[in-house]
């Protein structure tokens, strides 16, 4: 199953859509049960979701504190992805659980909500797990380096690898670069390959030494055959090899360098 649904231009991340589609459903299975005591559902519901989605990104905020000493501003910024979800069901949860002993009409509704919502959510889970476990190979395509000399990318097979789908046109591709080339820094066993996506070598170039990004390993995909070869249609979009050159992941979207360094530690 992949991350994202396309929808025209719109990439919507399946988890998320996946979360509305369980809480959903499990409101409406509560709603069902509850009409005959006339209990008010949808509030402590709600209540649970939002205590939830809190916990989860805190959570995950708490375990990546360093990564985000830099811009702190960040830690409330969800688009980067990250999330505990086992912390944020346990939190779940407890607020039903809390709403129920408050409320004993509730008791029997909330259950089977609760537990409805928690195994449409679980199943997904498996389901995305499972269709991430394809292990694809890194393909041996050839693409550029800067100065024109042809490049295999195959070759990178036995090192941890990242690959980033990008180009200098898009916003969010732009605000992940400090992001990566921290990470080269860094993490200097993983190999973090930039692959830029249809554009000349003179534009790639004037766009690093404009904003004076000291970047190794930045490629051209003139005919965006990596992209084409893994159903990439959204930018940025990033790529994690493990050891064996088998995929383990993608990332739809900007990472930051909390989720970027989540991702890492994986493949490692």
């Amino acid at each position: 199953m992949p991350e994202t649904l396309r929808l025209g231009p719109l990439a919507l991340p399946v988890p998320v859509l996946l979360l509305f589609l369980a809480f959903g459903l499990a409101t409406w299975v509560g709603h069902r049960l509850g009409r005959k005591r006339r209990a008010d559902l949808e509030t402590p519901a709600l209540v649970a979701l939002v205590v939830g989605v809190v916990a989860a990104r805190a959570a995950f905020v708490l375990g990546h504190l360093s990564d985000y000493r830099e811009a702190p501003w960040r830690m409330l910024d969800i688009r980067d992805g990250g999330w505990l979800a086992p912390a944020g069901l346990l939190a779940v949860w407890l607020s039903v659980a809390l709403s129920a002993w408050r409320r004993p009409a509730l008791r029997m509704p909330l259950l089977v909500a609760t537990l409805t919502g928690s195994g449409i959510w679980l199943a997904g889970q498996v389901a995305l797990a499972l269709g991430a476990l394809d292990e694809r190979p890194l393909p041996a395509l050839q693409v550029q380096t800067l100065d024109g000399v042809p490049f295999n990318l195959g070759d990178l097979a036995g090192t941890p690898t990242v690959v980033n789908l990008w180009a200098t046109w898009c916003p969010p591709c732009r605000r992940e670069m400090p992001v990566l080339e921290r990470a080269q820094r860094e993490h200097p066993d993983i190999r973090i390959v930039l692959l830029n996506q249809g554009e000349s070598a003179d534009t790639v170039r004037r766009y690093l030494a404009s904003e004076q990004l000291q970047l190794r390993d930045v490629l051209l995909d003139g005919g965006r055959r990596f992209a084409g070869e893994f159903g990439v249609t959204a930018l940025p979009t990033t790529l994690f090899f493990d050891r064996r050159g088998r995929l383990a992941a993608i990332r739809v979207g900007e990472l930051s360098s909390a989720t970027l360094a989540a991702r890492l530690r994986a493949i490692r």
